[in-house]
């Protein structure tokens, strides 16, 4: 029975990844078939390396900042690793999200590398999905921001809404915010699911409880790791806003600030590769809106993608040095 369930799961995950690759070479398909591939060749090669050079220095810092946030989570909590330890944890994390049919990787090193100093895998994994959480509300914020500006500057309503988007961010925000506040209660309304396993569930809820009364008792912890998501957002515009001077793209940095963060949030749909297919289409929506051409979005959105792959093997060059 066991061998057939293991059969099933096999084959369930196997048709699944066929989907997500389905879906990426259709939608890339689509977006090539309708641009000339030889021009398109032609301005990625005419990029400026210099330009292409700083983006990679600034997104070194978006990595730093990264860095520094996870710390100060692990803080909160008496976890003590030192940052380069957790420097190099990103580092192979990314070279996972990036390189493996799946985000969830690289957060799986994570949890690994620090359950041991945190002496619990549920505390290591309840930091890991904080940091998320405030990074999706730090990206929602960042967008909701710059489409305001991008509105009022440009005196015509933008693709994506304002509206939805700071209504996005203030739904996240009431949902997240009683966690914290009341750490006790939110255990509570967790207890139905000990259904499924009284003692395992049940003593993973008094775990993740008392993680959550630790950053209430933190706060500063807390407010420091969001600011520290505005600022890795705002280095990631910056960084597109530099990849697109070094590909002589006519972009302002505000719909920057809006698509970027919308196309992180897409690509984290399990509907594609890796985001691949999906990613380049919600460009392509967003810049025929503001009246920009196919074969920029196209630049925008692989050339930085490129950028990120390549700083990533940084990744697996200290995850094989682990393995010996």
């Amino acid at each position: 029975m066991s061998e057939q369930t293991s059969h099933t799961s096999s084959a369930r995950r196997y048709g699944l990844m066929a989907v997500k690759l389905a879906v990426s070479v259709a939608l890339l398909t689509l977006l090539f078939s309708r641009i000339d591939v030889a021009r398109l060749w032609t301005s990625a090669r005419r990029a400026s390396m210099l330009w292409l050079l700083i983006a990679l220095l600034v997104y070194s810092l978006n990595v730093l900042a990264s860095t520094w946030r996870w710390q100060l989570l692990l803080d909160a909590q008496g976890v003590r690793v030192r940052r380069r330890s957790l420097l190099s944890s990103l580092l192979v994390a990314l070279f996972f999200n990036n390189f493996l049919p799946s985000n969830i990787g690289g957060d799986v090193i994570r949890i690994r590398d620090t359950a041991r100093p945190a002496r619990s895998k549920t505390l290591a994994a309840t930091v890991v999905l904080v940091d998320r959480g405030l990074g999706l509300m730090g990206l929602v914020l960042v967008a909701a921001m710059a489409a305001t500006i991008a509105e009022s500057s440009r005196h015509t309503v933008t693709p994506i809404w304002p509206s939805w988007l700071w209504a996005g961010f203030l739904v996240g925000a009431a949902a997240s915010v009683p966690a914290v506040l009341a750490p006790a209660g939110f255990g509570r309304l967790l207890r139905p699911l000990t259904v499924f396993h009284p003692e395992w569930v049940g003593d993973r809820i008094r775990k993740v409880t008392a993680v959550l009364a630790r950053f209430h008792d933190r706060p500063s912890a807390l407010a420091g790791c969001f600011g520290g998501a505005i600022i890795v957002q705002a280095t990631m515009v910056v960084f597109y806003f530099i990849v697109s001077i070094a590909l002589h793209l006519n972009m302002t940095i505000w719909d920057l600030a809006v698509i970027v963060p919308i196309s992180f949030v897409v690509q984290m749909l399990p509907l594609s590769v890796n985001g691949f297919g999906l990613r380049e289409a919600t460009f392509a929506l967003y810049f025929k809106a503001v009246g920009q051409p196919l074969e920029s979005a196209l630049l925008i959105s692989l050339v930085p993608t490129a950028l990120i792959m390549l700083f990533s093997l940084s990744g697996a060059a200290l995850y094989v040095s682990r393995r010996h």
